[in-house]
């Protein structure tokens, strides 16, 4: 089973994404936005792909490995994760982690209950996140919508080859 099937597993991660986001967005993150940043820092590497990028090294400490192997493509698993994220979203208000307010969009953000949840988490994962999902907001939180989507779509394109992923050990 994988992790993104779970329920709780996506909702934790979104705890901590909107724990990360605070300092930055303190009246909250409108779904798509949760939704982006959500995607790319649980797989970072599909925006941070330039061996020379200072970033790169950093997530690659953090556990992250671009040739981990997956069962569907980057965009399948984005898609199946939006379709998720209402849901979960929903969960986390249901449960008093997460309020939700109307000011042009709909903006989500931890309620103190959630900021003390998501701060229990102290998994060697969790810091994972928390790192890639700084990355990802540093280099994405200034986009417009649009601009946000055009990013997107650069990051699902197919990533470049790099011969040295392969081995001997590989057979080629």
């Amino acid at each position: 089973m994988n992790p993104d099937d779970l329920a709780a597993f996506r909702c934790a991660r979104l705890l901590l994404l909107l724990d990360t986001a605070a300092a930055d967005a303190p009246e909250g993150l409108d779904a798509e936005r949760i939704g982006v940043y959500d995607f790319l820092a649980a797989h970072p590497l599909l925006l941070v792909r330039d061996d020379d990028d200072p970033d790169r090294m950093t997530l690659l400490m953090a556990g992250f490995d671009d040739r981990a192997v997956a069962y569907a493509s980057a965009g399948q698993r984005l898609a199946t994760a939006q379709q998720r994220l209402a849901r979960d979203l929903s969960v986390l208000v249901g449960e008093g982690l997460a309020t939700v307010s109307a000011a042009g969009r709909m903006r989500y953000r931890l309620t103190p209950a959630g900021r003390t949840a998501a701060g229990a988490f102290t998994a060697t994962y969790a810091r994972s996140y928390r790192t890639a999902a700084q990355i990802i907001m540093r280099r994405l939180r200034r986009l417009s919508g649009r601009r946000l989507r055009d990013a997107v779509r650069r990051s699902l394109a197919a990533a470049p080859f790099h011969p040295a992923h392969i081995s001997k050990d590989d057979g080629v």
